[in-house]
């Protein structure tokens, strides 16, 4: 891209990572937040190798590595606790050539605003774009990206006047963060399946874990929050007992009730000089584990394809062609999975077994090279 003058809207991963990667590059960069502060939205994430990779590149692997976990295992059982199958965590490493690391999102984001502060760009806070600010954005700079996420994207909403609407999953999750006394969790990551239930407890340091339980559920936003809490403690009385340590000991402050949404795949994610990235491009349900890694890959992509094209209708082209099918089968993966979690048949029908570790690290590695 000849000119340099980028506007990203949205502080999130996708958007600090994108300018993050293009400060380095040499492209001058405005963040727009509507927030006033980072948002740490989200228990923890779980960084896959593919994510790996981008922040190596990125010289936070490091840094992300010491505040984080490396689970060496991810084990699933049922509802009482018996073992139905497992995964090489550290073997689908070795294949990568990149560890996976589970870190608390708060941690996350502080990482990621630091090391852009230390760029010397500062966060546009408390700035509501609006759809009609997004011409005057279009004119003021070379490209404007949105990556302001799944659920009311402003960029996404001009880029399709007849907005695209986020779909309900018919599922909801409550998160949270624990502390759990003693080696519970053995450095694994535990997947306990009921029928139309989950209750994942994934570690972090020793003692610290994030969780997420989720069952089917019709959206009802007018029920009080503590009424959807009271339901979790019931669903989940008689589960095991990392279970029951996790919803002991859990930080209040950190319990987030999510009625899960995802949207379908879109034909485009450009026009002129506007983009999306991220979730608001191809928001995958949690099921797939992978939004946040998909939101840093599209980063890395697209400022690697602005360095090596100077047309930029082709360079965003380009990007949307080498990025869609990897986002439309992480967002297939993640339906799926969800459809057979959370429906009226026993969810161990599908166990975690029957993942190669091969395979999935080809996926995952999948178009992440160095040139």
């Amino acid at each position: 891209m000849q000119n340099n003058r980028i506007a990203i809207v949205g502080a999130g991963v996708a958007g600090i990572a994108l300018a993050i990667v293009a400060t380095k590059l040499g492209y001058q960069v405005t963040l727009y937040e509507r927030d006033t502060e980072v948002s740490s939205i989200g228990a923890g994430v779980t960084l896959w190798p593919n994510a790996m990779f981008v922040l190596q590149q990125m010289g936070l692997d490091k840094e992300i590595i010491a505040m984080g976990g490396v689970p060496s295992y991810m084990r699933q059982f049922d509802q009482y606790g018996v073992q139905q199958g497992e995964l090489n965590i550290a073997a689908v490493n070795d294949l990568s050539g990149y560890p996976s690391v589970t870190i608390l999102r708060c941690d996350l984001m502080r990482i990621l605003a630091r090391a852009l502060a230390d760029l010397g760009v500062n966060i546009q806070f408390n700035c509501l774009i609006t759809t009609a600010d997004i011409n005057g954005l279009k004119q003021k700079f070379d490209l404007v990206v949105g990556a302001d996420g799944r659920m009311n994207s402003i960029v996404r909403h001009a880029l399709y006047p007849e907005q695209v609407q986020p779909r309900y999953q018919g599922f909801i999750n409550i998160i949270g963060i624990s502390q759990l006394e003693g080696s519970v969790l053995n450095n694994a990551i535990h997947d306990y399946r009921g029928m139309g239930e989950r209750f994942g407890i994934v570690p972090i340091k020793t003692g610290e874990c994030y969780w997420a339980a989720g069952w089917s559920a019709n959206m009802d936003k007018e029920r009080p929050v503590s009424a959807w809490y009271q339901e979790l403690q019931q669903r989940f009385l008689h589960w095991p007992n990392p279970v029951q340590q996790v919803l002991k000991s859990s930080e209040t402050n950190s319990l987030k009730l999510i009625f899960v949404h995802d949207i379908d795949p879109l034909p485009y994610w450009h026009r002129d000089n506007m983009l999306i990235i991220g979730d608001a491009a191809h928001a995958p349900l949690p099921t797939s584990g992978q939004g946040a890694c998909q939101a840093l890959e599209d980063a890395w992509h697209l400022a690697q394809g602005l360095v090596k094209n100077d047309q930029l209708d082709n360079t965003l082209s380009d990007f949307y062609q080498q990025r869609i099918p990897k986002a439309t089968a992480t967002q297939s993966v993640g339906r799926q999975l969800a459809q057979q979690l959370f429906s009226d048949s026993f969810a161990s029908q599908a166990p975690i077994a029957s993942i190669s570790p091969k395979r999935l690290s080809e996926f995952w590695m999948q178009g992440l090279t160095l040139q």
